[in-house]
């Protein structure tokens, strides 16, 4: 589904090539693996509410906004690409947390395991702890093989992409972002009101 980490993805690893993709997957995986422990402790239960959706719509939306007006706001600018050709260390691990808050912005990630996720990890668990771990093991590389494929087309053609398309990809990735982030700040007071 395209959405906020999909469009930090592509902005990455145009500049930082294929890499940035497997990494801000992982940050994603961190945080998955954190919420189905979460999950199956218990959790569940403090998530059921209106009240909850509605505060993760605002919060995330408002997250998202903020991500979204500076990416456009680089785009508008026209900041050149600086290509890199290896990533440092403290940049690998921006885009792992990048990969963590940016799948918590979107409110849709905690839809997305309150319904669907949440009824999938119930059926995985009738078989144990192996068939959560080949829940988790086939959701996530499912993630990567697709932000990969997405990571290398990028990184493949980053070559060939000037300052210019550069710059308009970032102004319409930021936009999207801003776009989605007020939707579902929308979505969150509408939770609230109903």
């Amino acid at each position: 589904m395209p959405g906020p980490l999909l469009a930090y993805t592509i902005s990455a690893s145009a500049r930082f090539g294929f890499w940035a993709g497997p990494l801000i997957v992982l940050g994603h995986a961190i945080l998955e693996l954190t919420l189905i422990v979460a999950l199956v402790l218990g959790l569940n239960q403090f998530v059921e509410g209106d009240t909850f959706t509605s505060i993760v719509g605002l919060a995330g939306g408002l997250v998202l906004i903020v991500m979204g007006i500076a990416m456009a706001r680089q785009g508008w600018l026209k900041v050149p690409l600086k290509l890199e050709t290896s990533s440092s260390l403290v940049e690998n691990r921006r885009m792992i947390i990048a990969g963590i808050f940016v799948s918590m912005s979107n409110p849709y990630w905690f839809i997305w395991w309150a319904t669907i996720g949440m009824t999938y990890l119930l059926w995985s668990k009738e078989l144990g702890t192996g068939g959560i771990a080949s829940f988790f093991s086939g959701h996530i590389l499912s993630d990567l093989v697709w932000y990969s494929l997405i990571t290398f087309i990028i990184a493949t053609g980053r070559k060939a992409i000037n300052d210019t398309v550069y710059s308009w990809l970032l102004l319409v990735c930021g936009v999207a972002l801003v776009g989605l982030g007020g939707y579902f700040a929308m979505s969150g007071i509408k939770f609230l009101v109903d």
